[in-house]
C-alpha cells in the first residue's frame, strides 16, 4: 500500500470511528432526555409545535423525551384512526393510557339507583372498549360512576354501582384490561356518586378485581381532600394510575400549590412504574405555553 492510500484509509477509519462514537452520544443524550417517569400529554397539547395531525403531535412529543400519551376520546375515533395512531406510538416506543370507557352515562346517575337498563349499558359497553383497546394496545380505561341519586340511602347506591362493576369486571378480566375508577371533587362536579379516595378504595375492594382500580386524579383531590401523600399512601393497593394538574387553575405543575416534586417522588419510590396523565391546560397560550408545559415537567421530574 502506497502512502496516499494509507493515508487516506487511516483517516477513513478515524472519520468512521467519530461518527461511531457521535451516534453513540447522540443516543445516549437522547435516552438521558427521556422523561424518567411515562408523563401522558394529550392530544392538543403540543398544536403550536406539531400542527393538528395526531401523528406529528406525537412524534413532537416523543422528540421532548415524553414516553407515554392518553386520549380519552380514542373510542369515538375512526378504526382507521386508532390504527394510525397506534401504530406512530409502536414505531415511537410510546405507551397507550387511557381513553373513557363510558362516555355516554358518565354524567347521569347511572351507578347509583340498580337499574338492570344501567347494568346492561355498562356491560355493552365495557365489550365494546375491548377492540378498542387491543388495537391501540391500551391497557387502563377511565369510568366515572355519575351523579349520586336524590333519593336513595348513599350506602345503597354504593352497593349497586359495585354490583354493576363486576359485572364490567367480567368482561375485562380476561383480556387483562382495567377500569380505573376517578374521583370527581364536588366544587366543579356536584352531586357526583364518587369524589373521595377513600369511597374509591371502599368500591374496589368490594368488587374486588384487578380490572377495577382507582384513577388518582391529583387535582381532584387536592380540591376535595388534600393531603395527597398520606391517602396515596392508604389507597395505594387500589390505585392502578394517576392524573396530574395544578390548583388553582389545572394547568401544569409549579403553577399552582401542589408540590409535584415531592409528590412524584414519593410516588416513584413507592415503585410506581405506570402512567401519569397530563389532564390539564396550558397556563399560557401559543408555543411558549407550550414550551413552559415541559420546562415545568422537566423540573419536577423524580430522576
Amino acid at each position: 500500500m502506497d502512502r496516499r492510500t494509507f493515508i487516506a484509509a487511516a483517516s477513513g477509519a478515524v472519520a468512521s470511528g467519530a461518527a461511531l462514537k457521535a451516534s453513540g452520544m447522540t443516543t445516549q443524550r437522547r435516552e438521558e432526555e427521556k422523561f424518567s417517569v411515562h408523563f401522558a400529554p394529550h392530544f392538543g397539547m403540543f398544536r403550536h409545535h406539531a400542527g393538528d395531525d395526531p401523528v406529528a403531535q406525537l412524534e413532537y412529543a416523543a422528540a421532548q423525551g415524553f414516553t407515554a400519551w392518553e386520549d380519552n376520546g380514542m373510542g369515538g375515533r375512526s378504526v382507521e384512526e386508532q390504527t394510525r395512531i397506534a401504530e406512530a406510538m409502536q414505531r415511537l416506543g410510546m405507551t397507550m393510557g387511557v381513553f373513557v370507557l363510558n362516555p355516554g352515562s358518565a354524567w347521569g346517575p347511572t351507578f347509583s339507583q340498580g337499574k338492570q337498563e344501567d347494568v346492561d349499558n355498562f356491560v355493552k359497553a365495557c365489550e365494546d372498549a375491548v377492540p378498542v383497546a387491543q388495537r391501540v394496545s391500551a391497557k387502563w380505561m377511565t369510568v366515572v360512576l355519575g351523579t349520586q341519586h336524590p333519593r336513595i340511602d348513599i350506602e345503597y347506591q354504593t352497593a349497586y354501582a359495585v354490583e354493576q362493576l363486576r359485572r364490567g369486571a367480567e368482561v375485562l378480566e380476561p383480556h387483562g384490561l382495567v377500569m380505573v375508577l376517578e374521583p370527581l371533587n364536588p366544587r366543579d362536579h356536584p352531586s357526583m356518586l364518587l369524589s373521595k379516595m377513600s369511597h374509591g378504595y371502599e368500591i374496589c375492594r368490594a368488587v374486588n378485581s384487578p380490572s377495577c382500580k382507582i384513577l388518582c386524579d391529583l387535582y381532584h383531590q387536592q380540591v376535595t381532600e388534600g393531603n395527597l401523600i398520606p391517602n396515596i399512601d392508604r389507597a395505594w393497593d387500589e390505585i392502578g394510575y394517576f392524573q396530574i394538574g395544578d390548583n388553582p387553575g389545572r394547568c401544569e405543575p409549579t403553577t399552582g400549590e401542589v408540590n409535584y416534586a415531592g409528590v412524584f417522588r414519593h410516588i416513584k419510590d413507592k415503585g410506581f412504574t405506570g402512567i401519569y396523565g397530563m389532564e390539564h391546560g396550558n397556563s399560557q397560550g401559543g408555543a411558549e405555553g407550550e414550551q413552559a408545559v415541559i420546562d415545568a415537567y422537566r423540573s419536577v421530574d423524580p430522576r
